[in-house]
């Protein structure tokens, strides 16, 4: 009985690794059609929006993009750059908006006199916005384009 069982798992065996290597080549990957021994050809950083302009935002509770080069920025425990032009008692000087007051509030809705370390460390949810084309190709419509795709449809009927 050991012997037949043998005789049908290698085969079936084989038959895995046949289709597995067939499914390798469909398999969509960052690396495009380059192959794994080879370098693909790199593409340039992108570059950091850098205007200090504010973007608009795409959907409601979007956290703001960040509107300037945040590298070399140090957030950690001991120090964090973002709030020394955020920070409620520097935007005066530095015309930066300050931080949202639920950047204050503990978990259980409660205001703290500092930034709760619940959102501490900006770049969770804040990034920098760069130059760059979608990584994927996306039919993203914001808020604004919704409603008035609905309000024309509903002129329509």
């Amino acid at each position: 009985m050991k012997q037949k069982t043998g005789l049908i798992t290698i085969p079936a065996l084989a038959l895995v690794l046949i289709l597995g290597a067939v499914a390798a080549d469909e398999i969509a990957t960052l690396r495009g059609g380059t192959p794994i021994a080879e370098q693909a050809e790199l593409s340039a950083i992108p570059q950091v929006v850098d205007t200090d302009i504010r973007s608009k935002r795409n959907y409601p509770m979007q956290p703001p993009l960040i509107p300037h080069d945040t590298r070399g920025y140090d957030v950690n425990l001991k120090v964090n750059k973002c709030m020394s032009c955020h920070a409620r008692q520097r935007i005066e000087e530095s015309l930066a908006p300050m931080v949202s007051v639920t950047h204050f509030m503990d978990r259980d809705g409660n205001f703290l006199a500092e930034i709760s370390p619940r959102r501490y460390f900006c770049n969770q949810c804040h990034v920098t916005q760069t130059t760059t084309r979608d990584v994927t190709e996306n039919e993203f419509k914001d808020m604004d384009e919704l409603l008035e795709e609905r309000a024309v449809s509903e002129q329509d009927d």
